[in-house]
């Protein structure tokens, strides 16, 4: 893969959801060489589509055109992919020899572009977080021969590198995470909801809930309502899908139960780890810290999911040993999930890059 003079041309598929403006904020900052960046809305239509020069004013619209994916470089799928049919039949009808790799950030896997060997579930697609690789690689190497590439979600990547930092100094015996999701896993949707239900109730008003079908407001859920639209069953399967492909068996897998909280933005994660001999707060502090990883001092405030908002770091609060259980170990966890997932797609992309490089 060669890139155009100063860069590569990238599309932002479905750019207008949140996790999409947050991939387009990313791209702009400028750590990945872009010369053209296409965004394109995940309605089922292609529109025309402005291409942007990067090097120059961003609102600065060079060229208005119909964007064919042979034109592209990299495709990243901030929605679902069956939203977008137009761009997928055209990336399908090219063949293997299509230059444009599809960065997959919304985690559906290649079941969901109709390919047998993901059998509708995603099961043989390999999930990338880079900066954990560089450490841990995983089995089997993300080759940038492949069209198709899945970025991790960040709950994947939180547990994952919490497990496997521990598990390089101390045997682990097994693992319990719950995972508090924000209302914006269900995208603007679900935060519109939750800002509605929040002021409807202040106001005394009635509130509605289509999305979670139940009050999330002041509340929590375990699960949601009968009725409602949101993501959190689907998260589930995609979060132990992962899991499961990205840790096999280096780590237990972590028995994992999400809880929807009433929060806008950010994932929190509560890990439980049992180690096969007690070990010293000191000792598991040290094998934490490292690359994104942040552990917070005892004297200092615990890391809250509003703190994190903007930041890729990964911030645990003080290690903690339960009272009854010496060989078990409380970790909490939490991460801008947007930004997070916004920034290991780009780091998946470099790293396809520079492999197809070597």
């Amino acid at each position: 893969m060669k890139p155009v003079k100063d860069g590569y041309r990238v599309a932002v598929v479905g750019a207008s959801s949140l996790l999409g403006k947050e991939l387009t904020s990313v791209l702009e900052e400028g750590k990945f060489p872009v010369a053209r960046l296409v965004t394109i809305e995940a309605d089922g239509s292609e529109p025309e589509l402005p291409i942007i020069d990067l090097n120059g004013a961003a609102e600065a619209v060079l060229e208005d055109t119909q964007i064919q994916e042979g034109d592209l470089d990299f495709a990243f799928f901030a929605a679902r992919i069956q939203q977008s049919p137009a761009f997928l039949g055209a990336w399908r009808e090219q063949g293997n020899p299509a230059q444009c790799l599809v960065i997959d950030v919304v985690g559906e896997g290649r079941g969901a572009l109709g390919d047998p060997s993901g059998g509708g579930t995603g099961a043989g697609d390999l999930v990338g977080i880079p900066f954990l690789d560089r450490r841990f690689p995983t089995p089997g190497v993300h080759s940038a021969a492949g069209r198709f590439h899945v970025s991790a979600h960040p709950a994947v990547i939180v547990i994952s590198s919490l497990l496997l930092r521990l598990a390089a100094r101390f045997p682990l015996r097994s693992a319990v995470a719950e995972v508090f999701c924000p209302a914006s896993e269900s995208g603007s949707r679900g935060v519109d909801e939750l800002q509605r239900q929040t002021v409807n109730i202040l106001g005394f008003q009635k509130i509605s809930h289509p999305v979670f079908g139940a009050q999330l407001a002041f509340n929590l859920l375990s699960r949601l309502g009968k009725s409602a639209k949101g993501e959190m069953a689907s998260l589930e399967v995609r979060l132990r899908r992962q899991l499961g492909q990205y840790l096999g068996g280096r780590v237990p897998r972590p028995a994992l139960r999400l809880i929807q909280v009433p929060v806008f933005y950010s994932v929190g994660v509560s890990l439980y780890v049992e180690t096969v001999e007690p070990v010293a707060v000191e000792a598991a502090t040290a094998a934490l810290a490292g690359e994104r990883i942040k552990v917070r001092k005892p004297n200092l405030d615990p890391p809250t999911q509003v703190e994190v908002t903007g930041s890729s770091d990964i911030l645990v609060d003080s290690v903690a040993i339960d009272a009854d259980h010496p060989h078990g170990i409380w970790l909490w966890a939490v991460v801008d999930n947007l930004h997070l997932a916004a920034t290991n797609a780009v780091e998946l992309a470099a790293s396809l890059r520079e492999q197809a490089r070597a």
